[in-house]
């Protein structure tokens, strides 16, 4: 992909997260609370899934039985991902919840670079990068507290 079909396919995501946190708490309403809300979202999700791996995507060797231990939680990351994002947005709002999230991000994102954490190349923290990040955290506590 190219750079620009990159950063596209990032902002259409970035704009489905509180999308999907609306969506899922509404689901909420319906299903018996959060946690019902998003089993059902991840079963769809998976359905999905399923569907574009059998008509995408055709055998390939693999070496899953290789992967270290870690690359197995990012299921469970997601659950409580999705799980927050039925629970807090309605209590503190869309644009709180998801300032902090962005800024949450954007931090762990910054030490996942410098440190060269999991399967990321290490990219150091530069000045310019540690303003965006404090300008960030800055702009979500404004929307927080006002």
């Amino acid at each position: 992909m190219t750079g620009l079909l990159l950063l596209a396919f990032a902002v259409v995501a970035g704009a489905f997260l509180p999308l999907q946190a609306g969506v899922n708490s509404t689901l909420a309403k319906f299903v018996g609370g959060p946690v019902r809300a998003s089993f059902v979202s991840f079963g769809i999700g998976t359905l999905v899934l399923l569907a574009v791996v059998v008509l995408f995507y055709r055998s390939e060797h693999t070496r899953a039985g290789h992967a270290p231990w870690w690359a197995w939680v990012g299921g469970a990351l997601g659950a409580f991902y999705v799980t927050s994002t039925v629970v807090v947005p309605p209590r503190i709002g869309a644009a709180a919840f998801f300032g902090v999230l962005v800024a949450a991000q954007l931090v762990t994102s910054v030490l996942a670079d410098q440190f060269g954490w999991l399967a990321f190349e290490q990219r150091s923290i530069t000045p310019l990068r540690a303003l965006g990040v404090v300008l960030l955290v800055t702009g979500a506590v404004l929307v927080r507290v006002f």
